[in-house]
């Protein structure tokens, strides 16, 4: 299976998981990329882009860097699903609730994305450490792209708990696999670990503390 070719350390039923899991996180961050299109009112062309470029930016560059065959390319089923996602928020997004849809949603597939992309990098034989920051860039970097292609504020300069709530997702995955911990139960701590934190983030609009610059300093 492609994108998470099964290597030697992962039994045949794990690697059908993350192939699956991989499948549902690059939906849902489509979703996400789709419902930014129609925020601004694009047509569906745009929708499919947008929903193309958010579900499958995140897991290329994850594979760029650690060497893999880039997941979508020779499985176009990953560009299809993206495709249909953005075809469903054509046609069933309400416009009240876009805006809350999007948080939500990409609350979901920032967990998933940073537990997907951990296993893989893990299962190729990439150190835990990098493993989860491969995790991180995955789930961080097609929201980054959808924001910026949207010219919406981007979630990673607003002080929003965002990276932090991949990098809960990813590590808290990796650490129960070194210690041996089944792999649903340490796919599943780490999602819901993730979406838990950021669904206080967005609820309680939680925010990290920013650099406080020493009162006797020039700001320029």
């Amino acid at each position: 299976m492609d994108t998470l070719t099964a290597p030697a350390s992962l039994t045949a039923q794990i690697s059908l998981a993350l192939f699956w899991l991989d499948y549902a996180a690059v939906a849902v961050f489509a979703m996400t990329g789709a419902l930014a299109a129609a925020r601004s009112r694009q047509d569906i062309v745009t929708f499919g882009f947008f929903a193309a470029i958010t579900g499958v930016g995140g897991g290329t560059l994850r594979d760029l860097l650690i060497g893999a065959p880039v997941f979508w390319v020779q499985r176009p089923g990953y560009v299809m699903a993206c495709l249909v996602a953005a075809v469903a928020v054509w046609v069933f997004a309400k416009r009240g609730w876009r805006f809350r849809a999007l948080l939500w949603l990409d609350a979901i597939g920032l967990a998933a994305y940073a537990v997907v992309g951990t296993a893989k990098a893990m299962g190729l034989g990439v150190h835990p450490f990098s493993a989860v920051i491969m995790g991180v860039l995955t789930a961080c970097f097609g929201g980054v792209i959808r924001d910026v292609l949207a010219g919406e504020p981007n979630l990673l300069m607003s002080r929003e708990i965002y990276v932090t709530a991949a990098l809960l997702s990813a590590g808290a995955f990796a650490i129960l696999k070194l210690m041996g911990a089944d792999f649903w139960l340490a796919a599943l701590v780490g999602f819901f670990a993730g979406v838990a934190l950021r669904a206080c983030a967005i609820k309680y609009n939680l925010r990290l503390p920013g650099f406080a610059q020493g009162g006797g300093e020039t700001e320029y």
